[in-house]
């Protein structure tokens, strides 16, 4: 119940009450390294890309709790929550890979397409592994569109970032990969006419 009742404090943006169960647990004996073990999940799971930092933040405690131990680790796990608490939150990867769990789930059947198969022998290169590729450093912006879902699954969005923090600046660059590669569709349906 008290670790929950962290996660949910941090989830919520209250740094207060996160230092309060934090310090509840650790007065109590409780291991830190499982304490900073789900500090790390909640990096990833409730501020995501919206704070890419939150991440290091979190392992670099995670060094700091292994290295130092308990009394010491207090300010370390301290700060963490703290920063934690006050992040951008985003749930839009945790989400994302639910979602492509599932999908994956129902089409592990798919093949990889061949042309984005590794062909390190020339029996592989015979049967047409890699026929096609086409090497994106190569090309302006170093990009050029290829489908890379298998063949028989249409192209699906699972991740949308969200509006706040690092995301904002994702859904920017997200938003230019998706021009190039409508401008490029374009092209190819003109040329396969």
């Amino acid at each position: 119940n008290v670790i929950s009742a962290l996660h949910k404090s941090l989830r919520g943006s209250d740094p207060q009450a996160g230092l309060y169960w934090l310090a509840r647990m650790l007065e109590a004996g409780d291991d830190p390294m499982y304490i900073v073990r789900r500090l790390v999940r909640f990096a990833t799971e409730d501020v995501g890309l919206a704070d890419p930092n939150a991440i290091t933040q979190a392992i670099a405690c995670k060094e700091a709790v292994h290295f130092l131990g308990m009394p010491e680790a207090n300010t370390a796990l301290s700060q963490l929550v703290v920063y934690l608490a006050t992040a951008p939150k985003s749930n839009a990867v945790y989400t994302a890979y639910k979602s492509a769990r599932d999908l994956a789930k129902k089409t592990s059947n798919l093949g990889v397409p061949m042309h984005i198969r590794n062909a390190p022998t020339k029996l592989m290169k015979d049967l047409g592994y890699n026929k096609d590729y086409k090497y994106s450093h190569d090309f302006d912006y170093g990009y050029h569109y290829q489908k890379y879902f298998p063949d028989k699954l249409d192209e699906i969005t699972l991740y949308t970032p969200s509006l706040f923090g690092f995301e904002k600046e994702i859904a920017k660059r997200l938003e230019w990969w998706d021009k190039l590669k409508k401008k490029q569709l374009v092209l190819l349906m003109q040329y396969s006419t």
